[in-house]
């Protein structure tokens, strides 16, 4: 810990991120426990205010020993509406609003402020997807004066997202309140940056930034230590695996499962030719659901979630990678993609060309992209990736390429926008 008495030999910056571990099943997650592992070779103390582990729906201690032993983290008070003041199943709206977690701002803001009295942080910085993040650190800032970076990542707001009125009204709220107010506004693909350029053009352009995703050199060196390839029989089923949550709306499995259903009763493909191994999807009712309405049982197989660096040595296994992602999120990128292109297997991603996703790939030197909404390119692009597999000519990225997308690359960027950030603040008045 540092000695909250004399203060940190470097900088500090206090991260306000719900995503943190112990929770589990977020990219988000990876995000911040990076930064916090690398900023201190890069002269800054990360402060993490996080969320007390009730809150999270989902946890686990197996990234627990990666949070850095002299790392401050405050968990603060937080519920879950949905588990914690739900009766019979059912909650208030007013208790939701931005979000489930909305009661995490009464525990952190005090927890916030305590820290900021302890360690006299330089910079806030709040992470998105939960909203109320944004508020907490808007709060602290609003008492403090301390500049504010707001990671936004994706699009807090799109057409018809959130789906319920309520809902959007609040997280527009929110997301006006944050550009409007804080230091820089961070983005982690080109089309979410242009996105909000367009939405708001009295801010300006000098605040937008672009930290984009990335992955762990360390954690593929763990995992490929251990790792052990998988002794397949001569002959048997190509594996075909996608790694993480399938989201109904942002990764709608269906149209795959029909081309692959008919991909099947034509007897193109069985379970004694390719496997697609569905892994931490997290929505299997309806996984299960489709995978029954169109005959896939053998051929498409849940998994339930494992250990983050166990997930990177099955990707190092896979004979192939599967990348989904809707039209509806062109200014976003998958951040299991980074990974993908880390472990260096051929990757078959169905999305929309014209998106980040795609344009991410093919600057990767991949090109076996089909859409997700398109039964029939669908059919075509997994037929065309099985020829490729078994030919053994399908594309992979150069092995110099995975260097720019490594989270040491972004905590180097991170650094130097609050270094930028410091320097605003100590510049006299002109």
């Amino acid at each position: 810990m540092v000695d909250s008495h004399s203060g940190p030999a470097n900088p500090s910056v206090l991260m306000v991120a719900f995503h943190f571990p112990p929770q589990r099943g977020s990219s988000g997650i990876q995000r911040t426990l990076k930064f916090t592992q690398h900023l201190p070779n890069l002269g800054w103390q990360p402060l993490v205010l996080s969320a007390h582990r009730r809150a999270y729906a989902d946890s686990s201690d197996d990234q627990m020993g990666d949070v850095p032993a002299n790392a401050v983290v405050r968990r603060a008070f937080a519920l879950d509406s949905a588990r914690h003041l739900a009766v019979r199943g059912r909650y208030f709206r007013a208790t939701a609003l931005p979000d489930r977690w909305i009661t995490w701002l009464f525990g952190a803001i005090p927890a916030g402020l305590k820290l900021i009295r302890e360690y006299r942080p330089r910079v806030i910085w709040s992470t998105y997807p939960i909203p109320t993040a944004h508020l907490i650190a808007y709060c602290l800032q609003r008492y403090t004066g301390l500049p504010w970076i707001a990671d936004m990542r994706d699009p807090m707001t799109e057409q018809n997202t959130p789906s319920n009125p309520l809902v959007f009204r609040a997280y527009r709220w929110v997301e006006k309140l944050t550009v409007r107010n804080c230091t820089r506004l961070v983005f982690t693909t080109p089309g979410a940056r242009a996105v909000y350029r367009a939405r708001y053009p009295e801010i300006p352009e000098s605040r937008f930034r672009l930290i984009e995703n990335g992955y762990d050199e360390d954690d593929f060196l763990r995992a490929t230590a251990s790792y052990k390839p998988t002794v397949k029989p001569a002959g048997g089923p190509l594996v075909l695996l996608h790694s993480g949550i399938i989201y109904p709306l942002e990764r709608d499995p269906a149209p795959m499962l029909d081309a692959l259903g008919t991909l099947r009763q034509q007897g193109k493909i069985s379970p004694d030719s390719l496997r697609i191994v569905l892994r931490a999807a997290v929505h299997e009712d309806l996984l299960n659901t489709l995978i029954d309405k169109y005959g896939l049982r053998g051929l498409v197989v849940l998994e339930p979630h494992i250990p983050y660096r166990a997930a990177l040595a099955e990707m190092l296994d896979a004979d192939g990678l599967l990348v989904m992602q809707a039209s509806n999120c062109n200014a976003q990128i998958p951040a299991k993609l980074y990974e993908y292109l880390r472990a260096r297997r051929p990757i078959l991603a169905l999305t929309d060309p014209a998106g980040d996703t795609a344009s991410t790939l093919r600057g990767a030197g991949i090109d076996t992209i089909a859409r997700l909404d398109n039964k029939e390119d669908i059919m075509e692009g997994v037929m065309r990736f099985i020829t490729l597999l078994q030919q053994r000519t399908a594309p992979l990225p150069p092995e110099n390429a995975s260097q720019h997308y490594s989270r040491r690359s972004r905590s180097n960027q991170l650094a130097q926008l609050l270094n930028e950030v410091l320097e605003e603040q100590v510049q006299p008045a002109k």
